[in-house]
């Protein structure tokens, strides 16, 4: 029989649980009014004087309702998902996880794209004026290339670079350069690689949470980064190659920090982050802010062995990059001129400032929105505990899911990053995504379902280019 007091403590239970319920509902109906108010205001703005630069603000998109070969894939992966996500990813034996978790992502991204059809969703993203593909020729001399990088970054002097291109260090154009040389060029190669290869970022954030938090945890993390409505702009964008770099610098460090591995084998793994990370620094200036989320794993790693290998596998890139002549810091240096000679001088500030969290609100989810209010609600009490090494595992979630809020915030407040953060931001994103994992699992199909409902939406009204 339940005594009294048992009887309360089951009521201040139940009242704490519905009353956490209702703050995720209010959490995600504040994200879905944050979104309406830039879609309103962000009209209004453009509408009246076209300072905006998007036809569809918050998102750099057009109103183009439309079915296409992906749409029956696309429902079908994410019935799946929903139906049997969960269940699949707390019953499959550990590795089985993440080749699954990799597969269901690229079906995902792939179905996603594929609503636009291959040319259009695929092969042809990365050939427009302003990409890559479009200056692999003016690469035959790699050398003189990157040497003479930096003079074709402004606009007006002849032959500067495309946008994307003058946008990003040489590291970015390179990848799509050394595919040609292999026998991969053209657009089709390209977007399959950036598909491919964003897709593991899924992996390596299961491996990272997995690692800093608990098995238990990454688990249920894991159909929510599957069903990311972030794969709308992962297929096919050179962002989702830069965030699987990203991603892998974070898990190889979680993996050498918390000594998951041999300690041969950890020593290796904290000289390859450092080297994924200066890699990465190479292929986005706006990257370099990855290091807020190292600095968040060494944290919650309690420990600073890994440092010394990681600051000397970060040094190959830059070294390489400098003795073959590109100068890092004066191309960042033009590129902000650069920015400012085109839209990025025109979009309003104060438009941008919080209408790039609205973007952000869509490529991450609702879900998402409200595991981040669980995460905010926990972190005084996480960064008390993790002082004195006792920390739960839903609390070092939340403070690598915080960590990754804070890098992007930096880069919002930066103004460097005004619209098209809903695939600029991708790297940072990935790692809000596991914060659903501290959902209640009763909830958890409902807020899948919510995040196939907002892909779904997205990448049949609108029409996603750039």
């Amino acid at each position: 029989m339940k005594t009294e007091e048992h009887v309360k403590r089951e009521q201040r239970t139940a009242g704490r649980r519905a009353t956490g319920r209702r703050l995720d509902l209010i959490a995600a109906a504040t994200g879905v009014l944050l979104v309406t108010a830039a879609v309103l205001v962000g009209r209004a703005i453009q509408d009246a004087g076209g300072s905006l630069y998007v036809n569809w603000p918050p998102l750099l998109a057009s109103w183009y309702p439309h079915t296409g070969p992906g749409t029956p894939a696309a429902v079908v992966v994410a019935a799946v998902v929903v139906a049997y996500g969960p269940v699949l990813a707390g019953r499959l034996p550990w590795r089985g996880l993440l080749a699954t978790a990799w597969a269901a992502s690229l079906g995902w991204i792939f179905s996603l794209a594929m609503i636009d059809g291959w040319g259009r969703g695929i092969a042809e993203r990365l050939t427009t004026k302003h990409e890559y593909l479009r200056v692999i020729s003016r690469f035959d001399d790699i050398g003189a290339a990157l040497r003479g990088f930096n003079t074709h970054i402004l606009i007006g002097p002849p032959g500067n670079w495309p946008a994307h291109v003058a946008g990003h260090p040489p590291g970015a154009t390179l990848t799509f350069v050394l595919l040609d040389r292999i026998g991969l060029g053209g657009g089709g190669w390209a977007g399959v690689w950036c598909i491919v290869l964003g897709g593991s970022a899924v992996v390596a954030a299961l491996i990272t949470v997995r690692a800093l938090a608990d098995e238990h945890i990454a688990r249920r993390a894991a159909p929510f980064l599957v069903l990311a409505p972030m794969a709308v702009w992962t297929g096919a964008s050179a962002d989702a190659w830069f965030a699987a770099v990203a991603a892998w610098s974070v898990a190889l460090l979680a993996l050498a920090a918390t000594r998951r591995t041999r300690p041969g084998r950890a020593a290796a793994a904290a000289l390859a982050s450092g080297l994924l990370y200066g890699l990465t620094c190479y292929l986005s200036y706006g990257l370099t802010l990855i290091a807020l989320l190292l600095l968040a794993v060494l944290f919650l790693a309690r420990t600073a062995r890994p440092l010394p290998l990681l600051l000397l596998g970060a040094l190959v890139v830059p070294v390489a990059f400098t003795v073959a002549g590109f100068n890092w810091w004066e191309g960042y240096r033009l590129l902000v001129e650069r920015y400012y000679q085109g839209a990025g001088g025109i979009r309003p500030y104060t438009y941008w400032v919080w209408a790039n969290l609205a973007a952000t609100t869509i490529a991450a989810g609702l879900a998402t929105v409200a595991g981040l209010r669980r995460a905010a609600a926990g972190a005084p009490s996480a960064v008390r505990a993790v002082r004195t090494g006792a920390t739960s595992a839903p609390q070092r979630l939340s403070l690598l899911a915080l960590a990754a809020l804070l890098a992007l915030l930096v880069a919002d407040l930066s103004g460097m990053s005004k619209a098209e953060t809903e695939r600029i931001w991708q790297p940072f994103v990935l790692w809000l995504l596991p914060a659903a994992a501290l959902l209640p699992l009763s909830a958890r199909r409902g807020w899948l379902t919510a995040q196939a409902v907002v892909a779904l939406l997205v990448n049949h009204l609108l029409w996603t280019g750039w």
